[in-house]
């Protein structure tokens, strides 16, 4: 009788710890936010005037204390920005100056700086003459007199580039007006568009977006972009947490999430080029960016909004699959 019982009592124990487990992941399915999905082509021309150039792939470089995923995923390189200083220059460049969307930050290394196990992007306001100013110019980037923001954008070009895997990035974003930070990726061959984005976090003007973009037919960005506003995730009081963002880029989709729910998901199939050239630039590798841009195209109006501003990553970390 105690046997049976026993017996008993370790089934009752089962199904309630699978019960718990389907609820839960019920649960997570429920709480996932709504996006409008848009498929456009329009001029947002994040990547103008970053010529890619083809480097060799990033040996692996494990992190202390990273898991391991459980679906045939192994952590291949990573920076847990643990030093104080600098960040590594073994794995990170910089972009330099007014580069793109004209937005009103320049950019430089100053503004990236890691300690206390932080990797920190501070916008600060500032007010200092702008080296390429030409009177009478008509390109923004000279026809500026002066700097009125700075602002840090680190990219692993030449140092990191991968074809597929899993990406992930634990960070705090800021979400005040005028504020324009990123993590995104760029194909390594062909100018943008043709080289291929991915936006794996995106924020500007209340929203939160994941987006995609190859060349379109008109030679113009084709864009595969979900949007959801801060306001549904929980405002203010989401913005103040560490967040993870990842991406899933396989042979088969790139797929995109924050917290573990989906938010942007397209197959590869619908990702070539548009003018027939049959180059999918998400079959090629790509290097990584990570900066907080300020005003510009998209970012809003910064005027009202005190600085210095702070964009801090607690990590970032690239899986692959053996077959990758």
């Amino acid at each position: 009788m105690i046997q049976i019982n026993l017996l008993l009592a370790s089934a009752v124990l089962s199904f309630v710890a699978c019960s718990a487990q389907q609820n839960a992941v019920v649960a997570t399915a429920a709480d996932a936010p709504r996006g409008t999905a848009v498929v456009t082509a329009h001029q947002v021309s994040k990547a103008e005037a970053v010529v890619a150039r083809p480097g060799m792939l990033q040996a692996a470089s494990v992190a202390e204390g990273a898991s391991q995923p459980d679906d045939g995923y192994r952590l291949v390189w990573s920076d847990e920005f643990n030093n104080n200083g600098k960040p590594d220059s073994a794995k990170w460049g910089y972009e330099y100056g007014f580069v793109r969307n004209n937005e009103l930050q320049w950019y430089q290394p100053d503004n990236a700086n890691c300690g206390n196990g932080m990797l920190v992007i501070e916008a600060q306001k500032t007010k200092q003459p702008n080296p390429g100013y030409k009177e009478g110019s008509r390109d923004w980037r000279k026809s500026r007199p002066d700097i009125d923001y700075t602002s840090s954008c680190i990219l692993t070009r030449g140092k990191g580039e991968w074809l597929y895997g899993r990406f992930e990035l634990k960070a705090r974003i800021d979400i005040s007006e005028g504020i324009w930070p990123a993590w995104w990726t760029l194909g390594v061959s062909k100018p943008w568009p043709a080289n291929g984005e991915i936006d794996i976090m995106e924020y500007y003007k209340g929203r939160l977006l994941a987006n995609i973009a190859c060349l379109g037919a008109n030679r113009n960005a084709h864009w595969f972009s979900n949007t959801y506003k801060v306001d549904s995730l929980g405002g203010k009081a989401w913005a103040e947490q560490f967040h993870i963002w990842r991406m899933d880029w396989t042979k088969e989709y790139v797929a995109l999430y924050v917290d573990d729910q989906l938010l942007n998901k397209v197959e590869m199939s619908e990702l070539a080029n548009k003018d027939n050239s049959g180059f999918n630039p998400f079959q090629q590798p790509h290097y990584m960016l990570i900066n907080m841009a300020i005003g510009g195209m998209n970012g809003g109006d910064p005027s009202h909004t005190s600085f210095p501003r702070k964009y801090e990553v607690d990590y970032v970390r690239v899986y692959q699959k053996a077959t990758e």
